[in-house]
C-alpha cells in the first residue's frame, strides 16, 4: 500500500499524522512491525531524519516501541491519553478515592513538619472558610474550602504531594460545586463541617499524625458515600 508523498511542510508533523492513521485505521495491528525508515521514507517522500522524528512523535504519543535491533513495532491503536485529560474525565468519586490516598498521608506529615508560617496559613484559611460560609456563595464557599485543605497538604512539606493535589483541584471544584447546587448547603449541616475542619488544623498543630489522618479520612469518607450512594446521605459534611 502506497502512502503517498508529502508536501513540502511541516514534514515531520505530515509524517507522523500519516503513519499514526495507518495504525488507528489498522493497517498495521498491534504487534505489527512497521516498515524500516529506507522503506518509509520512499513511501513518504521524505528524509529518513523526518521518518525517525516522526517515529518519535508516535512513541511519545504511546504507539509504537523501537526494540533494540529488531525493529519498531506498534504497541497501541489509540494515543495515550494526557494526565490532564484524563482527570477531566474522571468522575469527581473518582477523584476522591484518590484523593483521600492523598490527603491523609499529607495531613500525617502536616503534623510532623508544620512550621509556624504554616499554621499561619492554616489558620488564615480556616478563618476564610467560615466568613465564605457565612457571606459567600457556593462558589466562594467552595474555592476557600478546598483553600483550606490546600494549607493542609502543603504543610506536609512534600512538592510531589503538593503538585499532585493541585492536579486535582479543576475537577474537584467542578465537582463540589455540582455536589452544593443540588442540595441547600447551609440547611443541610448548619455547622458547614467546621469541627472537621478545624480539628484538623489543631492536629496539624499538636503534632499529632494519627488524629490528623483520621479527621481527613472521616471527612472525606463522607462526601464520598454521598457522591457513591445519594440515598444513603444523611447530612453532614459535603464540602470535603
Amino acid at each position: 500500500m502506497s502512502l503517498g508523498p508529502l508536501r513540502p511542510s511541516p514534514l515531520v508533523e505530515q509524517a507522523a499524522r500519516h503513519l499514526r492513521e495507518q495504525i488507528t485505521g489498522g493497517h498495521w495491528p498491534v504487534g505489527t512491525r512497521l516498515p524500516g525508515e529506507t522503506t518509509l521514507a520512499r513511501e513518504l517522500g521524505v528524509g529518513r531524519s523526518t521518518v525517525r522524528e516522526a517515529l518519535r512523535v508516535l512513541a511519545g504519543a504511546g504507539l509504537v516501541r523501537a526494540r533494540q535491533g529488531a525493529g519498531v513495532f506498534v504497541v497501541a491503536t489509540e494515543p495515550a491519553e494526557d494526565w490532564r485529560a484524563r482527570l477531566r474525565r474522571a468522575s469527581v468519586a473518582d477523584v476522591y478515592e484518590i484523593r483521600m490516598m492523598i490527603e491523609v498521608r499529607a495531613a500525617e506529615l502536616a503534623a510532623r513538619r508544620r512550621t509556624g508560617e504554616d499554621l499561619a496559613a492554616l489558620d488564615a484559611a480556616l478563618a476564610a472558610r467560615d466568613a465564605a460560609f457565612a457571606d459567600g456563595g457556593d462558589a466562594a464557599f467552595v474555592d476557600a474550602d478546598i483553600a483550606l485543605h490546600r494549607a493542609a497538604v502543603r504543610a506536609a512539606r512534600n512538592p510531589v504531594l503538593a503538585d499532585l493535589f493541585e492536579e486535582f483541584v479543576p475537577v474537584l471544584r467542578e465537582g463540589l460545586l455540582e455536589l452544593v447546587g443540588l442540595i441547600d448547603a447551609r440547611a443541610a449541616d448548619a455547622a458547614h463541617g467546621r469541627a472537621a475542619h478545624a480539628g484538623l488544623v489543631a492536629a496539624i498543630r499538636d503534632r499529632d499524625p494519627d488524629g490528623a489522618g483520621r479527621v481527613v479520612a472521616a471527612e472525606l469518607r463522607r462526601t464520598l458515600a454521598y457522591l457513591e450512594r445519594p440515598d444513603t446521605w444523611q447530612g453532614g459534611a459535603h464540602d470535603g
